[in-house]
């Protein structure tokens, strides 16, 4: 006799996933909890919001003199991930993810080696094999599934409302950074010396914002029975819900970004977000389109966000060529050095951190001396400038094309195949419509007579639907074309730096990591294989081709034989093979 706590199934419809609790919750996320705690760093004050630097790394532009705390919890992080890898015994990456993170190690070191100063040398190494290689990788192992994806990503929303609402407030008491004689540039805990960090994590925010809101709604995307969409009902408003907000967090964070004076951010932004209406379809795109542009006239010109400075700056964008201000003169110069440097080179650069010591005797006589910075809590200083503001150009001149072609080439290998699956994941979330061209989706039959239908699992409420991996296809895509974009007008240098190792990392995860065409993740073995190009095995009867790898929500048939050899069935999956043969009506195999 069940027990009477027990909930009764009632035929036609699937009984409720249990409510988990806080623990368990908890335990689904642990491996990303980490980088959580990563992101949620950069919300503390650095060297100029009177926080102490670290010894060290140099975690400054080129040249700095110490790190930050977010470096030593991005090298407890890697530690974390490495040795979780080997208690699990399981191969850490697939060949592709191999060579595209670890090819540029072999640049790096080759630049270290021709460095003039081996010390200095030593520590650029350190700091790009952790910003390129290290911490991206061990994002790309942690993040497991789509869920611990969007708790990374609402991470990053928050920090950056945390950072844009300090940064809106130093707009308005003119408590911020100077900009033109007056303290109005919001910097958040970034203080003065770092003016980028404030609007790099404010941007990633407004990113992954836009990436949430977005993603089609499951309500159009299931396909199922009734039984099955009215017991998905609570999740569904739930997603409803959670788009609402994230477009709330999107239209907030447009006026810290704004306020933050940075050029090069409002461009990457606008490049990135476009990007991301043009993943979503044309439609969707005109509708968001139209009412970003709304939003934005109520911003800027209904409650007094913009001022002449803002609309001064604004303009400024478009006259770069006819009348630069010094700093796009300064900019202009010192690509023209960086240039002047691989020429010399070509093969192998200047060596790391060298860019500095060869930049006089190649730049005109139009570069100043340095960048002024005061405000938000800081004197006034004179920053030395120690990099071209252009990430390919720094490594071009320190690097060469040794170092070059293997990095901007495995940023390109990341962002085509992340669109890739992109289009796949907009594909899977149309009714009807199949994950991978050329194979026919599955239908959900109505339950059989005497069958119950599959409990339905308690991380994905609603696994008929399909559109559910396209947010996740939105944010890591985005935020990949932001970065790109914004390394040609910054390069990788304060605290922000550990932050895009993360965003690296995701990206990463997405376009090389075992996700499925629609964004589900599996769950690898102790010691299984990796699985197919595409993550994904196809499977039969619940197990992969010869493979001997599950997935979490695979489940043979009743024979619980798979398709090859070495297949192993899932945990428990025997107890609900009658559910799921009546559920979607068995598979060949099975009959």
């Amino acid at each position: 006799m069940p027990h009477p706590s027990a909930a009764t199934a009632v035929p036609g419809q699937a009984p409720a996933a249990p409510r988990a609790g806080l623990g368990a919750a908890l335990r689904r996320r642990a491996p990303v909890l980490p980088v959580v705690v990563l992101i949620a760093t950069l919300g503390l004050p650095g060297a100029d919001g009177h926080g102490p630097a670290l010894p060290g790394l140099g975690a400054g532009a080129p040249g700095g003199a110490g790190g930050t705390v977010a470096d030593a919890v991005s090298a407890l992080v890697v530690l974390y991930a490495a040795v979780r890898a080997v208690r699990l015994a399981r191969r850490p990456l697939t060949r592709t993810a191999a060579v595209v993170l670890g090819l540029p190690v072999a640049g790096f070191a080759v630049a270290a080696l021709g460095a003039a100063d081996p010390a200095t040398g030593l520590a650029g190494f350190a700091r790009y094999l952790q910003v390129f290689v290290l911490v991206p990788t061990a994002v790309l192992l942690l993040v497991r599934d789509r869920a611990q994806l969007r708790l990374l990503a609402w991470a990053l929303v928050s920090l950056a409302l945390w950072e844009g609402g300090l940064g809106v407030a130093q707009y308005a008491t003119g408590t911020g950074a100077s900009y033109m004689g007056s303290g109005i540039r919001a910097v958040g805990t970034f203080g003065a010396g770092d003016i980028m960090g404030m609007a790099t994590v404010v941007a990633y925010g407004l990113v992954c914002a836009v990436g949430l809101a977005l993603a089609p709604g499951d309500a159009g995307t299931a396909h199922g029975t009734a039984a099955l969409r009215t017991a998905a009902h609570g999740p569904v408003r739930a997603d409803r819900w959670r788009r609402a907000v994230a477009l709330g967090c999107a239209v907030v964070l447009v006026v810290p970004l704004a306020v933050s004076f940075s050029r090069g951010a409002w461009i990457a932004t606008a490049v990135a977000c476009g990007a991301q209406l043009a993943l979503t379809g044309l439609r969707r795109a005109v509708a968001a389109g139209a009412a970003l542009a709304a939003a934005l006239v109520v911003l800027v010109a209904g409650i007094g966000v913009g001022g002449s400075m803002l609309e001064q700056r604004l303009s400024s964008i478009t006259h770069v060529t006819d009348a630069p201000d010094q700093s796009v003169v300064d900019r202009y110069t010192m690509w023209s050095a960086a240039l002047g440097m691989w020429r010399e080179r070509p093969v192998t650069g200047v060596g790391l951190k060298g860019f500095p010591a060869n930049r006089d005797s190649r730049a005109s006589l139009a570069l100043s001396s340095g960048s002024d910075t005061e405000g938000a809590g800081a004197a006034f200083r004179r920053q030395p400038l120690l990099s071209p503001h252009n990430m390919y150009l720094l490594v071009l001149s320190e690097q060469g094309l040794l170092g070059l072609v293997p990095l901007a080439g495995g940023w390109a290998a990341l962002l085509v195949c992340g669109i890739r699956r992109a289009a796949r994941a907009r594909r899977a979330a149309v009714p009807g419509h199949s994950p991978t061209p050329g194979r026919p989706s599955v239908p959900v039959h109505p339950p059989a007579a005497g069958h119950t239908p599959a409990p339905v699992p308690a991380e994905d409420p609603a696994p008929a639907r399909s559109g559910r991996g396209l947010d996740c296809a939105l944010l890591a895509c985005g935020l990949l074309v932001w970065q790109l974009v914004d390394f040609v007008y910054a390069d990788i240098g304060g605290p922000s730096t550990a932050l895009t190792a993360v965003v690296l990392g995701v990206a990463a995860w997405w376009a090389l990591g075992t996700a499925t065409a629609d964004g589900t993740a599996a769950t690898e073995t102790p010691g299984a294989r990796p699985m197919g190009r595409d993550g994904g095995g196809a499977t039969k009867g619940g197990a992969t081709k010869g493979g001997g790898e599950t997935t979490r929500d695979a489940a043979p048939t009743r024979g619980g034989a798979g398709a090859g050899d070495g297949a192993r069935p899932v945990r428990g999956a025997g107890k609900r093979a009658a559910a799921v043969d009546g559920a979607v009506g068995g598979s060949p195999a099975g009959r």
